[in-house]
């Protein structure tokens, strides 16, 4: 089975479902830790310079203009994920909880959060060893990141929180033990990485839109049986008529469907029979199911550019060797 290099130019929704469902392997590649050291350096120097920078040598939120001790930094981001993880209810899937792993490292990797290559390797590590944190569906809202969920997945690398393994929902710190790994000790700007972006709402996302697409399939199939069963034509199929009004669903469903009964014995059995034209519901398939196709494309269209993009805040751009503050994790 082929490792997904997570950090490379394009990761696509398939890519994250195999990873979700499929147990697929992940890793990392040189160049992308190459990126992940080069900005950490840059956070290592400015922590060093006691720059004033939000979450890593401030606190958060209404505390941002409170400057943190250094030898409280790394107290500080254990101490937002402890205090994030407030969520509630019953457990998010396990393919979802994959994903949103998945996703964690794809952001992490492309450099911008500047924290530690280890932080990714112990991601990595659960995934392809089939840890998954324990993260209750319910906490987040999306208008500040998916906070509080991502906080639960920030706990196991910590040694805290839960995780189901083989079968079992063990701690943190037991899961992480069977798998031969330490518990990581944060340094500066490191929780608030974990933490900060929408990687739980492209997770589920991600899932329904991938399914979303073979259901507009099957719906095009099952249609296309129901027109043979029904006695129906293919009149309405016609491409003169979708290409008068050219919605992209609309021309691609009557496409499929007109291949999908080319050649019915079905079909021809009643060519030339009294029946003017068919029943508005079968008539009006490719306007319905290719409403649903545009409106599933504008989702596949905006999760696939999620996935590739850096949702964290603050943002390390190292090409020119500066921070940057601002609002990428409002999901």
């Amino acid at each position: 089975m082929d490792s997904i290099g997570l950090d490379k130019e394009h990761v696509t929704i398939d890519e994250i479902v195999d990873i979700a469902r499929e147990n697929v392997p992940v890793h990392v590649s040189a160049q992308g830790k190459a990126r992940v050291d080069r900005a950490r350096s840059l956070i290592s120097r400015w922590v060093g310079e006691k720059r004033v920078i939000y979450g890593i040598t401030t606190g958060f939120g209404a505390l941002s203009d409170v400057t943190i001790p250094t030898d409280d930094i790394s107290q500080l981001q254990e101490n937002i994920l402890m205090s994030h993880a407030a969520g509630v209810g019953e457990p998010l899937p396990i393919e979802v909880v994959r994903a949103i792993m998945a996703l964690r490292v794809r952001d992490l990797s492309l450099g911008s959060a500047g924290c530690r290559m280890d932080i990714l390797h112990h991601l990595v590590a659960l995934l392809n060893n089939g840890v998954s944190p324990t993260i209750p569906e319910k906490g987040s809202v999306g208008a500040s990141g998916d906070l509080a969920p991502a906080a639960h997945m920030g706990l196991v690398l910590i040694g805290r929180g839960e995780a189901h393994y083989k079968g079992k929902r063990i701690p943190g710190a037991k899961a992480l033990d069977e798998i031969g790994l330490p518990a990581l000790h944060l340094e500066a700007g490191e929780g608030l990485a974990l933490i900060n972006g929408t990687q739980v709402m492209t997770a589920i996302g991600v899932l329904a839109v991938h399914d979303a697409i073979r259901l507009s399939k099957v719906a095009d199939i099952a249609c296309a049986m129901s027109l043979e069963v029904l006695m129906g034509s293919q009149s309405e199929l016609d491409p003169l008529i979708h290409r008068v009004r050219p919605h992209p669903g609309q021309l691609t469903t009557a496409e499929n469907m007109l291949r999908l009964t080319e050649g019915s014995e079905i079909i021809a059995s009643h060519k030339g029979c009294s029946r003017v034209q068919d029943a508005y519901t079968l008539r009006c398939s490719p306007q319905i199911h290719g409403a649903s196709k545009d409106a599933v494309a504008h989702a596949e269209q905006v999760i696939d550019i999620e996935i590739n993009a850096t949702t964290t805040n603050p943002l390390v751009f190292v090409e020119i060797e500066d921070i940057r503050t601002g609002g990428n994790f409002h999901g």
